[in-house]
């Protein structure tokens, strides 16, 4: 009988429809089977997957897919975070309503998902602009204000003069916005923050319950909220008496402050400087400096700048008078923004001081060596015995700190406190495609929050133009701006800010447990049923952002009595980046992969040698994916294959059309096998008796299988290495190849393993072939092959022999032979026994079941 060609668009179009039509992966609340949420962090509807997506969606698929198969009731959503800049620019741009464009782009990416064969449960499936959501987003605004969480205020912030939009510190790189990669001004605004600072220990303490976390993201959020234990010191400005206090992890060198440094955003400047000589050029630097931004400044490589206030402050220790100055590399987001300079021992400092010749004193000699400030060429900053320093004269610095600041305490001089530089979270965007902020302002009544039975405030469909000119564009929506007052019912205006999309993502997971509740954002007994999540899935990328802010989000909801926990999700995984080659050529740049002729490698543009490198999937170096495509001339099985195969999915993975073309084999390959063999299994049942009581070849296939089921399950559910499990069913289907004697049985036990290790990961091709077996209901219902122990056991093991480290022959030996017997047969191979010839042995070394080692000389 002939066999069934394998038409992976036909069988990949079958599955997807009968996955939609049985509401296959619709997870049920009220199903008795244990929970597990899987959540993904949802795209931007941009309009097309994008590289990232294939790896991290197919990532959270197969985790989908092999929990179901354990038999837990798996929940994985999918939504779109569709507020944001892109629809806004494409509407500025193309004059298409960011609400139509995004609505256009949902779709094309949710059919786009639908061919990938990812098992979303789109019953829960948001969109962060659609008011339904946004209501509950401003509700939860609310709750924020009435608990004192969310304020205004005036305060130097990050402006994008590109976007015409403040950024968050977290959202500004290098001295540009992360978004467009412009520079970053500063500007004083009024803004709204929530109160994220008053979080940081809780942030940090929290990280004790996330142990399914990669170590490197939980560094990384422990750097960004950044506690430093230290001391408060109250110096004061010597010309107006204005207190200008500092935080310092280094009391022990307070007696050696020669100068102090001002951020150059810090409030106080202005009004030391007003009407004095020096103000124009101190104003001019510090207009100057703050174009750098926060980030560039902490750059350690800046090149340091300053200018003198022409004031001097007043050290609480020992009385004297040093210069204020303004420096580029003291941070108003770090301590106070004022910074005592101590530059005999801060390296920052020193190189300032060496600039501006400015006064360097020593206060901490090292046991061995006798510092003199006018030799010194960098600040020494090791333990040492304080000097210059009154009553701690002798002490060891480091020692001292403590009584240092019970000194301070004492005099009234400062006290010991902990400083952190998480700050408050910037969360008003002047943009209109976001979330409305529901307060009115009222000339009677000043700042009112909207009444929660008024919500939601909606953003109007359209506007006449989208272009910012430094304020929302709502503010020219007069139909928006102009209502009555909630209190008083005169004339009001509303905030015409919109919210950070940050705040949308920061409880979206929620949201998906009850997705069209028109009473609650959520419903407390299902997120008593799904919380926590038990797994999150997404890019390291937002290791200071996103996976910041929902942590503190939850931790907000949490004290307001509205969630009974206070982390959102125990268990992150961080997926690596699809990397594919890019070509360069000398004259036309960056080459799309079509302008190369590969056996060069030349431009087909001017016949010039191109280089080429293995990197990140990008626009800019014209070596996109684009998933339509690769969908249509290789299928989603084989993209899915290919992209797990060559490396852990932590870890940046290659892409390449051989290794597309590579996979597609092996799924043709496996295809063929199993329905050659259909007639002779279909209609048995798979081996299931005592292992030990098989021989030959079934003993030997009935072992690896069994070793197939041990080691893939490891890799699944303990180390997600998805590579190795697909490394594990090739390995399989080469023993059922060299199994020639294995009966019916054992052949159907090891075709059923193949499919089902394999079915999460090309979920497709696995189905129809679980199909044709005859298996009972469909494979993702299939239970996962358990391992019989049993099956492992050997009565023999086959042993390497080396002579002087070089393989020369392999021999079978009982398992628990003697070490004697082990040299015996080593010896006795006639390989093995060629290369002994003439030579005589040192030494002979044995490693139990594994290796002989014969040292010759």
């Amino acid at each position: 009988m002939a066999v069934q060609e394998y038409d992976f668009k036909a069988i990949e179009a079958k599955w997807q429809q009968h996955w939609e039509d049985n509401d296959t992966f619709v997870a049920p609340d009220d199903s008795a089977l244990p929970k597990f949420y899987c959540l993904t962090m949802y795209p931007y509807p941009s309009g097309v997957l994008h590289a990232g997506h294939l790896l991290a969606y197919t990532i959270s698929d197969v985790i989908v897919r092999q929990k179901r198969m354990q038999g837990f009731n798996v929940m994985c959503p999918m939504g779109w975070d569709s507020f944001g800049l892109p629809a806004e620019n494409a509407a500025i741009k193309e004059g298409v309503p960011p609400k139509e464009n995004v609505a256009a782009n949902i779709e094309v990416m949710r059919g786009q998902m639908r061919r990938a064969g990812w098992a979303f449960d789109w019953s829960r499936e948001i969109a962060t602009s659609h008011p339904g959501y946004y209501k509950w987003t401003q509700w939860l605004f609310l709750k924020f204000y009435e608990n004192g969480l969310a304020f205004k205020k005036r305060a130097p912030v990050n402006w994008c003069p590109s976007c015409q939009t403040v950024v968050a510190n977290e959202q500004v790189v290098a001295g540009r916005c992360e978004r467009c990669g412009t520079d970053i001004e500063q500007s004083d605004l009024e803004q709204w923050f929530f109160k994220m600072s008053a979080y940081a220990q809780r942030l940090l303490d929290g990280h004790e319950q996330l142990t399914g976390w990669p170590d490197r993201v939980i560094s990384m959020q422990k750097e960004w909220i950044g506690r430093s234990e230290g001391a408060r010191v109250e110096f004061k400005v010597a010309e107006t008496g204005d207190p200008l206090p500092v935080f310092t992890t280094r009391p022990d060198t307070l007696w050696g402050v020669t100068f102090m440094s001002l951020a150059p955003e810090h409030p106080l400047i202005e009004k030391l400087v007003r009407g004095t000589e020096r103000e124009d050029e101190v104003m001019s630097t510090v207009r100057d400096m703050r174009k750098l931004g926060t980030s560039e400044r902490e750059m350690a490589d800046l090149e340091k700048r300053g200018v003198w206030t022409g004031c001097h402050v007043i050290n609480p220790v020992n009385g004297e008078k040093v210069p204020l100055w303004v420096a580029n590399f003291a941070l108003m987001t770090y301590g106070t923004g004022a910074v005592m300079a101590v530059p005999a021992h801060d390296q920052r400092d020193f190189e300032f001081a060496r600039k501006y010749e400015l006064p360097i004193r020593v206060v901490i000699q090292p046991e061995d060596l006798a510092l003199d400030p006018d030799q010194m060429t960098e600040a020494y900053v090791d333990a040492g015995v304080m000097v210059n320093s009154g009553p701690f004269d002798g002490r060891n610095n480091f020692e001292a700190i403590p009584d240092i600041c019970q000194y301070l305490d004492e005099h009234e001089m400062g006290e010991a406190t902990v400083n952190y530089r998480l700050r408050d979270w910037l969360i008003s965007r002047q943009r209109y495609w976001g979330c409305p902020i529901p307060i009115v302002y009222c000339d009677e009544c000043g700042e009112v929050p909207v009444p929660e039975d008024d919500l939601p405030v909606r953003l109007p469909d359209r506007l006449d133009d989208y272009a910012p000119q430094g304020k929302s564009p709502l503010a020219a929506c007069d139909e928006f701006v102009r209502t009555n007052c909630p209190r008083c019912g005169g004339p009001s205006r509303r905030e015409t800010d919109t919210i950070d999309t940050f705040v949308d993502s920061s409880w979206y997971f929620l949201r998906y447990l009850s997705a069209r509740n028109d009473e609650a954002p959520f419903d407390p007994k299902k997120v008593g049923m799904w919380m926590p999540v038990d797994q999150y899935t997404g890019g390291i990328e937002h290791a200071t952002m996103h996976l910041i802010y929902f942590r503190f989000f939850t931790m907000v909801l949490h004290d307001l009595g509205l969630v009974n926990f206070t982390e959102p999700a125990p268990n992150l995984f961080c997926q690596g980046m699809l990397c594919k080659t890019a070509y360069y050529c000398p004259r036309h740049k960056w080459l799309h992969e079509d302008d190369v002729d590969r056996d060069g490698p030349t431009c087909c543009k001017c016949g010039s040698e191109v280089s080429s490198e293995m990197t990140k999937v990008s626009k800019t170096k014209l070596n996109t994916i684009d998933p339509d495509v690769v969908l249509n001339e290789h299928g989603a099985d084989a993209i899915r294959l290919m992209i797990l195969s060559d490396t852990p999915p932590d870890r940046d993975q290659p892409w390449s059309e051989e290794g597309l073309e590579g996979a597609g084999r092996f799924l043709r390959r496996l295809w063929y096998a199993v329905h050659e063999n259909l007639d002779a299994i279909k209609k048995v049942a798979p081996f299931e008796g005592d292992p030990s009581a098989l021989e030959g070849d079934d003993r030997e296939l009935c072992r690896a299988v069994h070793e197939a089921i041990r080691s893939a399950t490891e890799d699944y559910d303990q180390t997600r290495h998805f590579n190795t499990a697909i490394a594990r069913v090739f390995e399989l289907t080469n023993a059922v190849k060299s199994a020639k004697e294995a009966g019916p049985e054992i052949l159907r036990l090891a075709y059923e393993t193949i499919v089902k290790i394999l079915a999460p990961i090309s979920p497709h091709v696995c189905a129809e072939l679980w199909s044709a077996l005859e298996g009972e209901g469909v494979v993702v219902d299939a239970p996962w092959p358990e391992c019989d122990e049993r099956a492992l056991e050997r009565e023999e093991v086959e042993v390497a022999v080396q002579v002087s480290g070089k393989l020369r022959g392999r021999v079978r030996v009982p398992v628990d032979a003697a070490e004697d017997e082990v040299k015996e047969a080593a010896l006795s191979d006639d390989n093995v026994s060629r290369h002994l010839e003439g030579k005589e042995v040192v030494k002979t070394i044995v490693v139990p079941g594994r290796l002989v080692n014969i040292v010759v000389r």
